[in-house]
């Protein structure tokens, strides 16, 4: 992130399926994996070893590193909630045709959505705690807020921030955001004149299924 825009920071060709970057390492960065200029595919820390990226149809994997391994084990337990979530809506169809009563079925789906709802905010809120002094906690605060239309202060956000260390709170995205969600709020609460909001950009988002051979950019 360099004045509040993504930057290459290497590319390469992808020949046959495979793809391979290389070079020295000056410090530790939270990067993304694209291809050519499409969405934003997935995350990667770019640390010392050498790290593996699998990609196909069905998972999207990186190791070989340990913050790397880090983050796939904690992505991997945030896509289980969301899919425990999709499901409801499965469960929902076959407790009607199953003759349910629909006040039934939605006080029990949304008592397990409220559930799910809260291990996801558990996970997420706890994964970034326990990684404030790397480059893990800025860099799924980062993927967390980029949803956001605008920096917003959630309950969530203003629990992390409360314990939140002077380096987290002093990495740029995350001082930026929360300064400028700050200052939305108090437009919003009449304390001060207009504030025009500021759009974040994410580095990592769940990627489309499809990887055609192309050029792979690191961002």
């Amino acid at each position: 992130m360099v004045n509040d825009e993504l930057k290459n920071i290497d590319s390469c060709d992808v020949v046959h399926g495979k793809f391979k970057f290389a070079g020295l390492l000056d410090t530790i960065k939270m990067a993304s994996l694209y291809m050519d200029e499409d969405p934003l595919m997935m995350p990667v820390v770019i640390e010392q070893g050498d790290i593996e990226i699998h990609i196909d149809n069905s998972s999207r994997t990186v190791s070989g590193s340990p913050l790397n391994e880090k983050l796939y084990e904690f992505m991997k337990r945030h896509d289980q909630l969301g899919n425990e979530l999709n499901e409801l809506s499965h469960r929902q169809s076959q407790m009607l045709l199953e003759g349910i009563d629909e006040d039934v079925i939605n006080r029990q789906l949304s008592s397990e959505a409220a559930r799910i709802a809260q291990q996801e905010d558990s996970l997420v809120t706890n994964f970034i705690v326990e990684n404030f002094d790397n480059v893990l906690g800025p860099g799924v605060f980062m993927m967390v807020t980029g949803s956001y239309q605008y920096p917003v202060l959630t309950p969530q956000i203003e629990d992390i921030m409360s314990k939140a260390t002077k380096k987290f709170k002093a990495d740029p995205y995350v001082k930026q955001y929360y300064q400028v969600a700050n200052e939305i709020q108090a437009r919003q609460n009449g304390l001060v004149e207009d504030v025009t909001p500021v759009q974040t950009q994410t580095p990592a988002a769940h990627a489309n299924n499809e990887t055609p051979d192309s050029t792979r950019n690191a961002r």
